[in-house]
């Protein structure tokens, strides 16, 4: 057996439908959702999300929280996707995940050589996305061109 590491499981105010089909629309993956109705959960509201996954080569899992429940805040923490795929999508990624998020770093070159950026989704969740210096070469994807980053850094 494999340990994959943790999976974030997410608790909204409401949220955890329009996150998790967000995220799909961002990574691909299946929706699944199981609604308090579904698990005859009386301590939130009958359509809200008592359990949540998106399925697919990125795990994440997200619920409306129930009464009494802290819904998600973040304060230094960050969702690493670093080296998750090839610099096309992952600068694809970045620049879908800003849409009514916030950009607080572009995704750019860094002095060393290697890319990243962070941005916050529409939902809280802040990701820090890149890829090193020698994915772009190897793939000749070209991250310059579609990142609107200068490349003379």
């Amino acid at each position: 057996m494999r340990a994959k590491g943790p999976s974030p499981y997410f608790q909204f105010p409401g949220t955890a439908r329009a996150a998790l089909e967000r995220w799909s629309e961002v990574f691909g993956g299946q929706v699944r959702i199981a609604t308090y109705r579904d698990l005859s959960r009386i301590d939130g509201p009958p359509d809200a999300v008592a359990h949540g996954q998106l399925a697919g080569d990125l795990e994440l899992f997200a619920a409306d929280t129930a009464e009494g429940e802290e819904s998600f805040s973040s304060s230094g923490l960050l969702f690493s996707l670093l080296g998750a795929a090839d610099p096309e999508t992952l600068t694809r990624w970045f620049e879908a995940l800003s849409v009514d998020g916030t950009v607080l770093d572009p995704l750019q070159r860094r002095p060393w050589g290697d890319w990243d950026g962070q941005v916050r989704d529409a939902f809280g969740v802040t990701w820090l996305i890149g890829y090193k210096a020698s994915a772009v070469a190897d793939t000749g994807a070209g991250a310059e061109a579609s990142s609107g980053s200068d490349t003379d850094a």
